[in-house]
C-alpha cells in the first residue's frame, strides 16, 4: 500500500510482555536480527484491524501499531520495513497495490490474504442473519470460489512477489477458527453453524498452503496458535460482532496479534 511506518516502542518490554503471557505453545522464539528489508503485506488480519490503536499514515487502513507484522520488526530489527497490508484487500488488490514495496533486497516477506476473496463478510452476513440453510449455502458458495477463483488470483499474486523478490523468504500466514464450540455465548449462532464457518476456515487454509507450497513459500497455520481462544472462548483473542464497529469485527485482538500471530511468524522466519 502507500505510507509505511513502524509505530515506536520499548521492543524489549513487547516481547517480555508477550512471553510472560504466552502459553507454552506459543512461546517466541529467540529473536535475531534482520539484515534484508521486511514487507508486511496483506488483508486486515495483518494490518491490524481489531487490535486498536491505528497509524495515522495508514488510519484507512486500519494500520495497527499492535499489529503482528510491526511487533515482528520493532524486535528483529530489520534493514528496513514497509507495512503495505489494507483492511479489505484481497489478491488482486495485494497484486496491483502493495508491490511496490519488494525488491532485490527483500529479505523477508510476510502475507495474509484469501478472506475477502472469499466474501467471507457476506458469509457471516448470512449465516447471522438467513438461518442454517441460508448460512449453509453461503458457506458452500465461499468453497466453491475458493476452489476456483481464488487459487488463481493466489497463483499470480504468488508469482508476482517472487519476481519481485527473488531471495526473499516468504511466510504465508493463515486464518484461525471464529469460534469456540460449546463455548460460553449464550446467544448468536447454533453451533452447527459455527462449526461451518470453523470448517470452511479450514479449507480456506487448505487452499492457501497448497498454492503457497507451490511457489516454494513457508505456509503458518495458526489455528493451534488460537485454540482456546476463538469467539466464545473464556479468553477470546478475536472480536466478536459490534455493530459500532463493524469492521473490526471477528478480527484478532491486540493479544490476538501479539500472543497468536507474532509466536508463529517468529518460529516461521
Amino acid at each position: 500500500m502507500r505510507h509505511p511506518r513502524i509505530a515506536a516502542g520499548a521492543c524489549s518490554l513487547l516481547l517480555a510482555a508477550a512471553c510472560a503471557f504466552a502459553d507454552p505453545a506459543t512461546a517466541q522464539v529467540a529473536p535475531r536480527t534482520v539484515a534484508g528489508g521486511y514487507v508486511a503485506l496483506g488483508d486486515s488480519y495483518s494490518s491490524g484491524a481489531g487490535a486498536g490503536d491505528y497509524l495515522a499514515s495508514g488510519r484507512e487502513c486500519k494500520r495497527s501499531s499492535r499489529a503482528f507484522p510491526v511487533l515482528w520488526a520493532e524486535a528483529h530489527a530489520p534493514a528496513s520495513f514497509s507495512f503495505a497490508a489494507c483492511n479489505g484487500a484481497g489478491a488482486d488488490e495485494v497484486l496491483t497495490e502493495q508491490l511496490g514495496h519488494l525488491g532485490p533486497r527483500t529479505a523477508l516477506v510476510t502475507l495474509t490474504v484469501g478472506g475477502s476473496d472469499t466474501g467471507f463478510v457476506g458469509v457471516i452476513a448470512a449465516c447471522s442473519l438467513g438461518g442454517a440453510k441460508g448460512c449453509l449455502s453461503a458457506v458452500s458458495r465461499a468453497r466453491t470460489t475458493m476452489d476456483g477463483s481464488l487459487s488463481g488470483s493466489l497463483d499470480r499474486l504468488y508469482s508476482a512477489i517472487r519476481n519481485r523478490a527473488p531471495a526473499a523468504r516468504v511466510v504465508v500466514l493463515g486464518y484461525p477458527h471464529l469460534y469456540h464450540l460449546q463455548g460460553s455465548c449464550a446467544l448468536g449462532l447454533p453451533d452447527s453453524e459455527r462449526a461451518a464457518l470453523n470448517d470452511a476456515v479450514d479449507h480456506l487454509n487448505a487452499v492457501i498452503a497448497q498454492r503457497a507450497r507451490a511457489h516454494g513459500f513457508t505456509f503458518a497455520d495458526v489455528t493451534a496458535a488460537f485454540a482456546g481462544h476463538e469467539i466464545c472462548s473464556s479468553r477470546p483473542w478475536l472480536r466478536g460482532v459490534d455493530v459500532l464497529a463493524i469492521t473490526e469485527s471477528y478480527h484478532p485482538t491486540a493479544p490476538g496479534q501479539s500472543l497468536g500471530y507474532l509466536p508463529v511468524l517468529s518460529r516461521a522466519s
